[in-house]
């Protein structure tokens, strides 16, 4: 889990620096935690870069982070650890089981620092 700082830019949403982009290893996930919410940050060789809740949406259980990365068509996508439904990273559209979705986040990348927006849902499916 990485440690954060805070950025408050309004009063609902705050961008959180999270962690260097540097620290991420390509097709490997990594969590941040900022007050009690867990969010998977996942980047990939073409060097493109998805946060997602870190919550499987099938069980509850805290484990995104190590999903298994890869793709469909030109659709990046996690697979849950757990029981392995596939979520696009875009989207947070649930492939194997329709009920079901991954909450997307917001992600920039300033000065080498990658930020993930907290408190919004604009982008949950």
């Amino acid at each position: 889990m990485t440690a954060v700082s805070e950025t408050v830019l309004a009063d609902v949403t705050t961008w959180v620096s999270v962690c260097s982009l540097a620290s991420l290893e390509p097709l490997w996930g990594e969590a941040a935690l900022h007050e009690g919410e867990q969010i998977a940050l996942f980047l990939l060789p073409d060097g493109s870069l998805y946060a997602v809740s870190n919550v499987d949406p099938a069980t509850g259980s805290c484990v995104m982070s190590r999903g298994i990365v890869g793709s469909r068509g030109d659709r990046h996508t996690i697979a849950s650890p757990l029981h392995k439904q596939v979520y696009d990273l875009e989207t947070g559209e649930c492939f194997t089981n329709p009920d079901l979705s991954l909450r997307t986040v917001p992600v920039r990348v300033v000065d080498g620092d990658v930020h993930v927006l907290f408190g919004t849902d604009v982008t949950e499916v």
